[in-house]
């Protein structure tokens, strides 16, 4: 076995869906007859903002925790966070009775701050993007010696989130593509990995936000690039440089990268409220969007879409509304009207 395949594997994210079976949610799989019709496939959405928390994020924290001794855990953890896994880490750390530190963006919202908070966790606000925030969060663990948790470039917490594959592909065994949001790259290298292990020809497209494009620029130039700046509504994936750890493995194991816009994004927030009647974040709604924008390119019969989280700040849901009118097209305008 590779060096890399030593680290992360589909038999490791196996063994880990079964220790995880009876700590995290098991999410439904759902479909929507308005979307089959729209993008002309049958259409999956895995809902991982009904997951403990409301992301897939918990998956990851839960798994790493699980791996630490005692004597590491006795020191703490702490993290760097757009959000969600600050979440996971502050409830799994809660659970175990461990201290929790974690670095968050000023511009963080603040439905994620305060629920970060009540999970019992200390939070400092700093930086305008993980990596201000990420590289405050190290100076501190130098001095605390708390163990660091990061939110994806750690191979057990890509373990923990492939562990969502192995749940959708025994509740859907006929999907042969997945849309994946990508921030940092974490869920969607456990993911590819663990989909690729039960069926390897099934398809894994990437989906990050126009604004905030490290990964997708790094995947298609085959070079580590990295950004000055992000913007984009979609914080939980603003990452300005990919990491290291799984930029190879995606690489080797995702098909395809593509980005999509802030507006179309957006449209897709206020579609999922207003046809399948739930709340979906920014990052948690790109997969779709990126269904709805590229499907024409997307050959598929069996689409899977992760939807990765739920935790919108509901005082964004004018700017929101504002950002899907604006898309204006007549597809999309079909979109909101069916």
């Amino acid at each position: 076995m590779s060096k890399l395949g030593d680290s992360i594997n589909g038999d490791l994210v196996h063994k880990a869906w079964k220790r995880l079976a009876h700590i995290v949610h098991r999410t439904p799989l759902v479909t929507s007859e308005t979307t089959n019709r729209l993008v002309g496939k049958h259409v999956y959405f895995k809902m991982e903002n009904q997951q403990k928390t409301g992301a897939f994020k918990f998956r990851g924290a839960s798994y790493k925790l699980m791996q630490l001794t005692k004597k590491q855990l006795a020191k703490g953890v702490i993290t760097a966070s757009a959000g969600n896994h600050a979440q996971g880490v502050a409830l799994a750390s809660k659970k175990l009775g461990v201290k929790a530190t974690i670095f968050m963006p000023v511009n963080t919202p603040h439905a994620k701050v305060n629920a970060t908070k009540n999970y019992g966790a200390e939070v400092v606000l700093i930086g305008e993007s993980f990596q201000e925030a990420y590289r405050a969060s190290l100076e501190r663990q130098l001095i605390s010696g708390a163990e660091y948790i990061h939110p994806f470039n750690d191979y057990e917490v890509m373990i923990g989130q492939g562990t969502m594959v192995m749940e959708m592909l025994r509740q859907e065994d006929r999907l042969d593509t997945i849309l994946v949001p990508i921030g940092g790259g974490g869920l969607i290298s456990g993911v590819a990995v663990a989909a690729k292990h039960v069926n390897r020809n099934i398809k894994i497209i990437g989906v990050q936000a126009s604004g905030a494009a490290a990964m997708y620029n790094s995947y298609h130039s085959k070079s580590l690039r990295t950004l000055d700046r992000v913007q984009t509504i979609a914080e939980g994936i603003a990452v300005k440089e990919p990491g290291d750890l799984t930029l190879p493995i995606i690489r080797n194991y995702v098909d395809d990268i593509v980005t999509v816009s802030d507006e179309e994004i957006a449209s897709s927030i206020v579609y999922m409220l207003e046809r399948n009647k739930t709340l979906v974040e920014g990052a948690g709604a790109a997969a779709l969007a990126a269904l709805f924008a590229h499907h024409e390119n997307i050959r598929s019969r069996h689409c899977g879409v992760i939807i990765s989280g739920g935790n919108l700040d509901i005082g964004f849901m004018s700017k929101i509304q504002e950002m899907a009118n604006r898309l204006g097209s007549e597809k999309n305008n079909t979109f909101m009207a069916l």
